[in-house]
């Protein structure tokens, strides 16, 4: 009984060492978004951090329309972003879990 229980804290720690390495490769892995007509484009980390945002001279002349491009075109990019994060993971999640009895009705 023990050494399941070791193993499977063995496990939990190197899935925990994994998902660390996982977060900090996702800090170069780069997602990029714009606007339909190039005027503005954004980069983010698969972490969700801001690396850059392109605006065209040309939107400088319109605020609103500028608020807006920034607003649509960063949720756009935040949502690809996270969608790359939480795949990356759950991946090194659903490798890492201990077979525990009951536990694979969550995967």
């Amino acid at each position: 009984m023990f050494g399941d229980l070791m193993g499977m804290m063995g496990k939990l720690q190197e899935t925990q060492k994994k998902m660390e390495a996982t977060k900090q490769r996702l800090d170069s892995v780069l997602v990029d978004e714009k606007t339909g007509d190039g005027l503005l484009s954004v980069t983010l980390t698969a972490n969700r951090k801001i690396k850059s945002i392109h605006i065209d001279d040309s939107l400088l002349a319109d605020k609103e329309q500028l608020e807006d491009y920034l607003i649509l075109t960063l949720n756009k990019a935040i949502e690809k972003a996270t969608s790359v994060n939480e795949a990356e993971l759950g991946a090194v999640a659903k490798e890492g879990m201990p077979n525990i009895p009951g536990m694979d009705m969550f995967r």
